[in-house]
């Protein structure tokens, strides 16, 4: 009876999305809505907004150049 969204069906749903609310008002809301899932999932798992997110061992050694140092951006 109902099958996923494949890519056409998402091509037709961003266009009618853009005729709606405008193409520059679509990355604003798509910003509003990631927050307010990031938001719902931090308030599932009992996190405060002060919390900074854990960042680990991993992540920070590929931010350093072989010599140590931290890369510029």
């Amino acid at each position: 009876m109902f099958r996923s969204f494949g890519l056409p069906e998402i091509i037709i749903i961003l266009g009618i999305l853009a005729l709606l609310f405008g193409a520059s008002r679509l990355p604003q809301m798509g910003n509003s809505l990631g927050r307010g899932i990031r938001e719902f999932k931090n308030g599932i798992m009992g996190k405060s907004d002060d919390e900074e997110p854990k960042v680990s061992e991993s992540s920070k050694s590929r931010s350093e150049t072989d010599s140590g140092e931290p890369l510029q951006h």
